[in-house]
């Protein structure tokens, strides 16, 4: 069992784990095939998210912008349409609205009486600053991929936290939905881990591809967490 005093900071993936970004793409994408007359299903629209992200990924880093444009044309090509230039710009334009789980800000607000935050986060500075204003706590850093140059489950966000923050490895805990962006890299860097197993009740891996990692610690959401703290 992990010793939670130990810890002097917390890091924490944001799309996952704080936003649910599984609502957000979903809805997302369901307005986009709305528009073309295609009907599919949550399910299947994750499972192609969680295919269509890593290889847009893949090769020279690009901002997540262009990222998520390249995924809209993977959905296009993919049901057999041409997204229109404002269609391409709408995955990435919906993220402001992604909803904070229904745990999220009280159990963030209960850590930070015990521990410094922080952000681990694939996305662009700016994409990003509506979700941490939603999320009402202040986070002592955020670092995202634009200042990294790469996309987890790369090691640049978890080398650039131990450059950034002054805080031994020892004392840094990461938190986060996904198995294969953030837990299995995090273990390989010798960071302790949490998993909040947000999917816990669902079939399949969702908007995640899947992986096989053991976390130091599993949770089924944050408020769990926050009340193993103190």
């Amino acid at each position: 069992m992990l010793d939670l005093n130990a810890f002097r900071v917390l890091t924490f993936d944001c799309y996952g784990t704080l936003i649910d970004w599984e609502t957000g793409i979903a809805e997302a994408v369901t307005r986009l095939l709305d528009a073309h007359a295609i009907v599919a299903e949550r399910d299947a629209i994750l499972e192609l998210y969680a295919r269509f992200e890593p290889a847009a990924q893949r090769g020279s880093f690009k901002p997540y912008r262009e990222v998520l444009a390249e995924v809209v044309d993977r959905f296009g090509e993919h049901y057999g349409f041409e997204p229109s230039a404002t269609e391409r710009e709408a995955l990435a334009g919906s993220i402001a609205a992604w909803p904070a789980f229904a745990d999220t800000v009280a159990a963030l607000g209960r850590l930070a009486e015990h521990y410094k935050l922080a952000i681990l986060s694939n996305i662009d500075d700016d994409l990003i600053a509506p979700s941490t204003r939603r999320l009402e706590v202040d986070f002592e850093w955020v670092v995202t991929a634009q200042q990294v140059g790469s996309y987890k489950p790369a090691p640049g966000h978890f080398e650039a936290a131990l450059e950034r923050f002054g805080v031994a490895r020892e004392q840094i805990l990461h938190v986060a939905q996904s198995l294969y962006h953030d837990i299995g890299v995090a273990r390989e860097l010798g960071f302790a881990t949490v998993w909040v197993n947000r999917r816990r009740d669902q079939a399949g891996e969702g908007a995640t591809p899947p992986a096989q990692v053991v976390p130091d610690l599993e949770v089924p959401d944050l408020a769990s967490l926050a009340a193993l703290v103190g």
